[in-house]
């Protein structure tokens, strides 16, 4: 069968040129709408249900909300874990699912089992679902900074909620934009006991008069002249005064009004989170969370534009600071792995030019390359394999195996032609040299194909991987997969046609070749020698194969290699039980710290949760991006290890632990394991003193 396509291939010449000028502008065109990101994206299918249930203590809201939910959601068609997680008026569901599980399948599971628990919460408590994303989805933050002091950080985080967000949730492809820091302005009614007392009102009495007041009601309509008059009321609050003229009661004849036994005030809203911008005090910012499986690089950009529009109808004086973006990474990252497959280029072509010792046979071995390449990036854009460090990795894996083929195959073309001359003293007419190509390919074409299947499915047993394991490896064998078969597939089309037409005019003999001579002379006696002693050179290797045994048990081992991320986190852990106030100054207090690092751009914390459902953090929970310049701008001999040695010498606190980890890496540990660092200790039980002593001995046995 690959004679008979051999055959074809050089009789219909040209239409393989034509086959494979159509494969390249697919692949150019496949390669301009790729989806581009640092890592391949780890994280579960995972649907997050929160519920919030103001005012109330988390151990309220572990029994009343958390337990219900959880245990109902453990009986969910393909749900692997259930976790749980509550706060001071909050409560957060998180379902993982079975690996290849359909994201919106399962949410629309969890749906229908929410629907059976929801009327088993208490009044107050709404659960809903989160957004179609997951904390790695985290691919720009924001901070709104007014230089002229003209605004404060609760008119700031009012802009972000009522007109910033809107405007962002626009954009394709982003899941939510999620508002950090600042402080929610709200009325607040301040009642006092005592004058409530005396004039018999009661706080149900208040929380009824309240609700009455702030409301609407529709009347049907009045025909009136011929014309027809909608009947509304228009009852909503909407100043102080408005509030203070609530009727509550009655005493005797004079009424009763909220004024009267209460002080009504404009205050924030209780803060269970906080953003701090460069230690020069707290800020309000945002989060845009891309949606899960979407190209994070055209949502970073088209955000970027989104906020430059906007710019002009801030206040004036107000600006968007970006304290986190991703698509440098991506860039960087992308670039860097361009350049090196470049590069390998150019390196393999050299080898050849070098070794067949003729420029045009040189081309065509190098030829099948970039064109195996586009066909592997067709295959991807159409499955949705993104182009990042693994899939480009397995590209580069399989580049120096992608020519064998092309290379045996010119060199015996080369051998034929050399015997052609030899045999008639002339070289071969055009016809002829048709002839000896197609006999030279059909020699050996059909061996070096499927040689090259037997390396191409050498990665398969990468399929079988699964949950993290296989979405991490998964896109290098694709790749490294799709590039061998697409070179497979070209040595016995496109390389005989390519031989024919470009494999003329003066063939150097082999031995002409000085580096062939050079290798041949030192490969020829070591090869007499080994053939001399056959036991003795088993022996040999046997005794090497047994000792790599002593690197391979003492080689460390690591799901995931260090990456440089160019941003970095530090996350300290703080004292359970820490107040807004007091982490408000630790946090500028950190701030301030990291930036006296001259290496550091630019410093943003955070202390607890931003408003998502992607974000369970408490508020002793700190969560600090380091922006750094460039590395053209660092002190010499400063490398990234070097630096968070520094930055763990300048950041001591008490009763904060220091912790440096970069922002995917990290988001990816607590989506596998529901905590911040790859390795923790989880302690269950019925009773929270008896947790609370183990896991006190535990920290102590530890350090």
């Amino acid at each position: 069968m690959i004679a008979a396509l051999i055959r074809w291939s050089v009789r219909n010449r040209f239409l393989v040129l034509m086959a494979t000028a159509f494969l390249v502008v697919a692949g150019i065109w496949s390669a301009g709408r790729m989806a581009l990101d640092a890592l391949p994206d780890l994280s579960d299918t995972q649907v997050i249900v929160r519920t919030p249930y103001p005012g109330k203590a988390p151990q309220v809201v572990e029994d009343l909300v958390t337990y219900p939910l959880t245990t109902t959601m453990l009986s969910v068609p393909g749900a692997k874990t259930v976790r749980g997680y509550s706060f001071f008026g909050d409560s957060f569901v998180y379902v993982l699912f079975d690996d290849k599980t359909d994201p919106y399948w399962a949410r629309s599971r969890v749906v229908e089992y929410l629907n059976q628990v929801q009327g088993k919460l208490p009044a107050g408590a709404n659960a809903s679902l989160g957004p179609d994303a997951t904390g790695v989805g985290w691919v720009y933050e924001y901070a709104l900074v007014d230089r002229t002091g003209h605004n404060d950080i609760s008119q700031l985080r009012a802009l972000n909620d009522w007109f910033l967000k809107f405007e962002l949730k626009t954009v394709p492809d982003v899941a939510e934009v999620a508002s950090i820091g600042g402080m929610v302005r709200q009325y607040q009614v301040v009642l006092d006991p005592d004058r409530m007392r005396s004039l018999g009102v009661t706080q149900a009495m208040v929380t009824e008069a309240l609700r009455k007041s702030n409301q609407a009601a529709g009347g049907s309509v009045v025909e009136l002249a011929e014309a027809e008059y909608m009947v509304r009321s228009r009852g909503f609050l909407q100043s102080l005064d408005d509030f203070r003229a609530i009727p509550l009661a009655l005493a005797g004849a004079t009424p009763v009004l909220l004024r009267d036994v209460a002080t009504i005030q404009i205050g924030p809203e209780m803060r269970r989170g906080i953003a701090e911008l460069d230690g020069q005090g707290e800020v309000a910012g945002g989060v845009v969370v891309m949606r899960s499986g979407k190209n994070a690089r055209t949502t970073i950009a088209a955000v970027k534009v989104k906020l430059a529009s906007l710019q002009g109808s801030l206040p004036p004086g107000v600006e968007v600071v970006t304290t986190y973006d991703r698509s440098l990474l991506i860039d960087r990252a992308v670039d860097n792995l361009s350049w090196k497959l470049l590069e390998e280029f150019l390196v393999v072509a050299l080898v050849c030019a070098a070794f067949l010792f003729h420029l045009r046979s040189a081309f065509v071995a190098v030829v099948t390359l970039p064109v195996g390449v586009l066909a592997a990036f067709i295959v991807m854009q159409w499955q949705g394999v993104s182009a990042n460090i693994l899939s480009l990795g397995g590209i580069a894996i399989a580049l120096g195996a992608m020519v064998d083929a092309s290379i045996v195959l010119i060199e015996n073309a080369h051998r034929h032609l050399e015997a052609f001359e030899h045999r008639n003293g002339r070289g071969p007419a055009l016809a002829e040299r048709w002839e000896l190509v197609t006999e030279a390919s059909l020699e050996v074409g059909p061996a070096l194909f499927f040689s090259l299947l037997v390396i191409t499915f050498s990665f398969v047993p990468v399929f079988t991987l699964e949950a993290q394991e296989g979405r991490l490896f998964s896109p290098l064998a694709f790749t490294k997969t799709y590039a061998m078969a697409a070179a497979a597939g070209l040595s016995v089309t496109l390389v005989p046609v390519l031989m024919g037409y470009l494999v003329r005019g003066r063939i150097p003999h082999e031995a002409a070749n000085p580096l062939n001579r050079l290798l041949a002379g030192i490969y020829r006696p070591a090869l007499e020698a080994v053939l001399r002693f056959p036991k003795a050179t088993l022996a040999i290797a046997a005794l090497l194969l047994l000792l790599t045994a002593i690197p391979v048990l003492r080689l460390g081992g690591e799901f995931l290699p260090p990456l440089d991320e160019g941003d970095l986190l530090y996350m300290p852990s703080a004292l359970p039980g820490l107040s807004a106030s007091k982490a408000s100054e630790l946090l500028q207090q950190t701030d301030r710290l990291i930036r006296t690092v001259p290496e550091v751009e630019r410093v943003f914390g955070k202390a607890g949760r931003a408003d998502t459902a992607t974000d369970p953090a408490p508020l002793e929970m700190f969560e600090t991006t380091i922006q750094f310049k460039p590395h053209s701008q660092w002190r010499a001999g400063m490398t990234p290890d070097k630096l968070v040695e520094e930055l763990d010498r300048v950041v001591k606190v008490p009763g904060l632990s220091n912790v440096w980890v970069p922002p995917i890496r990290n988001r990816i540990d607590m989506l596998a394991t529901g905590i911040k660092s790859p390795v923790g200790v989880k302690v269950a039980g019925a009773d929270l003193a008896t947790i609370d002593r183990l896991t006190g001995q535990i920290e102590t046995a530890v350090k």
